[in-house]
C-alpha cells in the first residue's frame, strides 16, 4: 500500500506542478490589456489548489483495477494540460491572440483535465473523511460529487473572468493596430468570404519540425511586400541546412542568398512562390478550399478583431503554399501527410495571421523516425502602409 501511496503522491505532484506552471504563465505572460487581466491569472491559480488537496490526501484504492481507474484520471488530465499548456506558450511568444476560450473546441482539453483533476482529487478527500473502512460505494459517490462541484466552482470562476474580461477588451477601442482596424463596430467578413493580401506588409515566419519529439531545427523568416515586390532574410538551423537564406524580387528582377555566397541574380523562376502570404492565398486560402473553412470565433489580436478560421490541409497542399517546409523535409515526400491551418480575417477583410501543423511517417524524409510533426506560423502586420523594397546590393 505504501508503494501505491507514493505513486499516487507523484502523479498528484505532477498535476499540482502543471496547473501551477498554467498559472505562472497566465501570471507573467496574460497581459491583453483587459480591464481584469489580474483577475484571469488569479483564478487561473484555483485549479493547482485542487491538485494540491490530492497531494495532500491521495486518492488511494485496495483493488487493483480501482487503483489502476485513478491513475488513469491522473494520467489523462497530464495527457490533456502538456499541449494546452504549449499552446499557452505559443499564444504569448508568438504575439498572437490572446483569447483563451476563443471556442467550445479550445476549451473542452482545460475542462475534462480540470474534471479528472476534480474527481482525482475528491476521491482522495472521500478517503480521508469517511475512512479507509468506509463502504466503497459510499466514497465513490462523495468522491465524485466532491470533484464535480470542485470542477463547476473553479470552472465558473476561471471562465467568467476569462470571458468577462475578453468581452471588456472587444468593445474597448485601442487607437491603433499593427494587425489590422481596431473600431468594435466593423465585423470581420466571414471564413469563405473575401479575402486579400494587403497591398503592402511586414511579414515574419516560423517553421519548426520535430522528429519522433527531437527537434529537427527551425527556420525563421522577416521581411517587407509591397505588392509583388519582396524581399526576405531567414535564418535556418535544422538537421540539413546552417546558415542564412534571402529572397528578393523588385520588379523583373530576381536575387537568392545562401550561406557563404552573398546576394546573387536569380531567374524570376527560382522566387515563384516565395512571397510567403500571397503563396498562401494562390494555393491552400482559395475561395473554393475556404468554403468548407470552419469558423473557430471571433479573435482580438493587439486590439484588432479578427475571425478565427480552419481549413484541412494534406502534405502537397502544405508544401505547395509553405515551400520553406523544405529546409525541414528536403524533397521527401510528405503528400500523405494530414494537418490543418488557421488562419486570421481581420475587419479590412486581409490576412493578418496564419498557423499551420501538418505531420505524417517520417519514412519518406528521415531514417530510423516514425513520426514528424511541422508547425508553421505567418504574422502579415503593418498592412497597407508606405514600405520600400531595396535591391540587394552584392
Amino acid at each position: 500500500m505504501r508503494v501505491r501511496v507514493i505513486q499516487l503522491r507523484l502523479l498528484a505532484g505532477l498535476l499540482f506542478a502543471l496547473w501551477l506552471g498554467t498559472f505562472v504563465l497566465l501570471l507573467v505572460g496574460y497581459r491583453p490589456g483587459g480591464p481584469a487581466d489580474w483577475l484571469v491569472a488569479a483564478a487561473g491559480a484555483l485549479p493547482a489548489l485542487v491538485a494540491l488537496a490530492a497531494v495532500l490526501w491521495p486518492p488511494l484504492a485496495r483493488g487493483d483495477q480501482a487503483h489502476a481507474g485513478i491513475s488513469w484520471l491522473a494520467l489523462l488530465a497530464v495527457l490533456l494540460l502538456v499541449p494546452s499548456m504549449v499552446g499557452i506558450v505559443d499564444q504569448i511568444r508568438g504575439g498572437g491572440p490572446q483569447t483563451l476560450l476563443p471556442s467550445p473546441e479550445a476549451a473542452y482539453p482545460w475542462l475534462v483535465a480540470l474534471l479528472a483533476t476534480g474527481l482525482f482529487a475528491g476521491l482522495g478527500i472521500a478517503r480521508r473523511q469517511l475512512g479507509s473502512t468506509a463502504v466503497r460505494r459510499r466514497r465513490l459517490v462523495l468522491g465524485t460529487t466532491l470533484g464535480v462541484v470542485a470542477t463547476a466552482v473553479v470552472g465558473t470562476a476561471f471562465g467568467s473572468a476569462a470571458i468577462g474580461n475578453e468581452l471588456a477588451l472587444r468593445d474597448r477601442i485601442v487607437a491603433s493596430s499593427r494587425f489590422g482596424p481596431t473600431d468594435p463596430t466593423l465585423e470581420p467578413p466571414p471564413c469563405d468570404g473575401a479575402l486579400a493580401a494587403g497591398r503592402t506588409a511586414q511579414l515574419t515566419v516560423r517553421v519548426a519540425g520535430e522528429a519522433d519529439g527531437a527537434s529537427m531545427g527551425r527556420m525563421t523568416i522577416g521581411g517587407v511586400r509591397a505588392g509583388l515586390d519582396v524581399r526576405w532574410l531567414g535564418y535556418a538551423a535544422t538537421s540539413t541546412r546552417l546558415g542564412q537564406y534571402g529572397i528578393a524580387r523588385v520588379g523583373d528582377s530576381a536575387w537568392s542568398l545562401a550561406p557563404g555566397t552573398g546576394w546573387v541574380p536569380a531567374p524570376l523562376s527560382r522566387v515563384v512562390g516565395e512571397d510567403l502570404d500571397l503563396q498562401l492565398l494562390r494555393s491552400v486560402l482559395t475561395a473554393e478550399n475556404r468554403v468548407v473553412a470552419q469558423m473557430l470565433g471571433i479573435d482580438v489580436i493587439e486590439g484588432a478583431r479578427a475571425r478565427h478560421c480552419r481549413v484541412a490541409v494534406d502534405g502537397a497542399m502544405f508544401r505547395a503554399a509553405v515551400p520553406q517546409v523544405a529546409f525541414l523535409v528536403g524533397a521527401g515526400d510528405i503528400s500523405r501527410w494530414r494537418g490543418e491551418l488557421d488562419y486570421w480575417v481581420f475587419a479590412d477583410g486581409e490576412l493578418g495571421q496564419v498557423d499551420g501543423r501538418v505531420n505524417g511517417s517520417a519514412a519518406d524524409v528521415i531514417e530510423n523516425a516514425l513520426l514528424i510533426d511541422v508547425t508553421y506560423r505567418l504574422t502579415a502586420v503593418q498592412r497597407g502602409t508606405d514600405v520600400d523594397v531595396p535591391r540587394p546590393e552584392r
